[in-house]
This record gives C-alpha cells, sequence and structure tokens, in this order.
C-alpha cells in the first residue's frame, strides 16, 4: 500500500506542469482579479428615483452594456491575449533568469565577503575598544550622584 501511494506520488511529480489540466470554468482559482474587474451595469450607470428612462431604453441600455462589455473583451482578447501571454512569459521568464544567475549569486557572495569582514571588524572592537571601555567603566564606578532637595 505504501509502495503504491509513493509511486502514484512520484508519477504526479514527474508529470509535466507544462501539459496539465486547466479549470476552465474557475479561471481565477486564487482571485486576483476579484474585486478589481467585477463592473457590472449597475456599478456604472444609475437613475435615481424621479429620472427614470423608458422601461424599453432601460432595458435595451442594460442588453447593449452587458453584450458589448462581453464582445469587446472576448475581442480584445482573441486579439491580444496571445501576444500578451508570450511577452509577459518572456517578462516572467527574464526576471527569474535574473534572480536564479545573478541576485542569488550575489548575495550569496557578499555574504561570504561580508562575513570575513565581519570577523576583521570585531576582533579590531575587541582588541581596542573593549581595554578602553572597561578602564572607563572602572574610572566611573566610584562616582556616586546624590539628589537633594533644598
Amino acid at each position: 500500500m505504501a509502495e503504491e501511494h509513493s509511486e502514484l506520488q512520484e508519477s504526479i511529480l514527474s508529470k509535466d506542469q507544462h501539459t496539465k489540466e486547466i479549470d476552465l470554468v474557475n479561471r481565477d482559482p486564487k482571485h486576483i482579479n476579484e474585486d478589481v474587474v467585477k463592473v457590472d451595469f449597475e456599478d456604472v450607470i444609475a437613475e435615481p428615483v424621479g429620472t427614470y428612462s423608458f422601461d424599453g431604453v432601460w432595458k435595451s441600455s442594460y442588453t447593449t452594456f452587458t453584450v458589448s462589455k462581453y464582445w469587446c473583451y472576448r475581442l480584445l482578447s482573441a486579439l491580444l491575449g496571445i501576444p500578451l501571454a508570450v511577452l509577459w512569459g518572456f517578462l516572467f521568464a527574464l526576471i527569474s533568469f535574473c534572480h536564479i544567475w545573478a541576485v542569488v549569486p550575489c548575495i550569496k557572495s557578499y555574504l561570504i565577503e561580508i562575513q570575513c569582514v565581519s570577523r576583521i571588524y570585531s576582533l579590531c572592537i575587541h582588541t581596542f575598544c573593549d581595554p578602553l571601555f572597561e578602564a572607563l567603566s572602572k574610572i566611573c564606578t566610584n562616582i556616586r550622584v546624590a539628589v537633594r532637595k533644598e
């Protein structure tokens, strides 16, 4: 049973991430655009009490707004979705490349070098400053302060 479970996990892990199934129903599973792009007719156009248009105009406006928003989004995503996906893929690949091959090695190198400098600095402080401050503390040990109210 344990072997079957480990084999199943291994096959899941070895499965190519580029061919995984995507959810065509829930296209925002992490709720990235939850409150950003939820714009309905009622959020944009509203008639206060006493200034109503004809019911037919209101219904037609609603239908026109909803259908035009739907089809404009679909056309724009059909025309620009793939080129922008290539652009964003390239940008995030570039960021990942710079981070993996430049940023992290620079930080690691800096930490190694600063550790050496830190030891030298610590040695200098202990050699020169510690005796000075110990002498000053022995001088100031016998100072007594008395507060009198006159």
